[in-house]
């Protein structure tokens, strides 16, 4: 009788302590356990943070910025608009901009090969203008159409006189042809300016194309975003 009363008081007490023991274990101060999270703190912690839409914040709590997309090639930088420019400014240039120098005897060897036919038709287209112009006139102070006289094996009286309605359209046929062909190598010495301006601007496109059979393969660095905030290293491969 007295063992079961000792067993039931016992039992009370350790009833009683219970509810004081789960109060105590639910008290926020009485908390000494690592594994748990105190929200203030976490609060506090990210508003020290700068609210940055492009930074990333890592776990150790230090900001990276964010690094978009980027593929990095090394090369000489080749400009078709200087290389224009240049043309432009002194024909020629443009092609040693480009380093062409192959092409450069061409081109001068041909703007004097132009150069020369504008000059010798005018010359002569001159020469045949004055001679048309002082046989029509008849002055006898001015008798330039003579030269050609003389190269035709006639006489003066004789182009007066008999010959002189052929040796009018002589002198006429011969002033428009001088004068033609200058025209034409005025235009050919444009056409040639305006040509070699159009080469350096394509040749600056094409500057690092590859026009080989071969192919080649090209590994670049290549740093890009992804989902969740997050930013990967790669390597691009480029076939050419």
């Amino acid at each position: 009788m007295r063992s079961s009363l000792l067993t039931y008081l016992v039992f009370l007490l350790s009833c009683c302590s219970l509810p004081c023991s789960i109060l105590a274990q639910g008290n926020p101060s009485s908390n000494s356990d690592p594994n748990i999270i105190d929200s203030q703190a976490v609060e506090s912690v990210v508003q020290e943070q700068p609210q940055k839409s492009d930074t990333i914040i890592l776990v150790d709590g230090q900001p990276i910025r964010f690094i978009p997309s980027v593929s990095m090639s090394w090369g000489r930088s080749h400009s078709p608009h200087v290389a224009t420019m240049y043309a432009a400014v002194l024909p020629g240039l443009g092609q040693v901009y480009n380093r062409k120098y192959w092409k450069l005897p061409f081109l001068y060897g041909g703007a004097v090969a132009l150069g020369y036919c504008i000059h010798f038709n005018n010359k002569y287209y001159k020469k045949y203008s004055s001679a048309y112009r002082d046989f029509l006139i008849q002055d006898p102070n001015n008798k330039s159409y003579m030269e050609f006289v003389n190269k035709a094996h006639l006489t003066e009286d004789e182009v007066l006189n008999t010959y002189s309605l052929w040796f009018q359209n002589a002198l006429k046929n011969k002033k428009d042809y001088y004068r033609r062909y200058r025209d034409l190598s005025i235009f050919g010495m444009i056409g040639l300016y305006l040509v070699q301006i159009i080469d350096a601007c394509v040749d600056a496109h094409f500057y690092n194309f590859d026009v080989s059979d071969d192919l080649s393969i090209a590994l670049l660095p290549e740093v890009s975003p992804s989902n969740g905030g997050t930013f990967g290293a790669g390597i691009a491969l480029n076939i050419k």
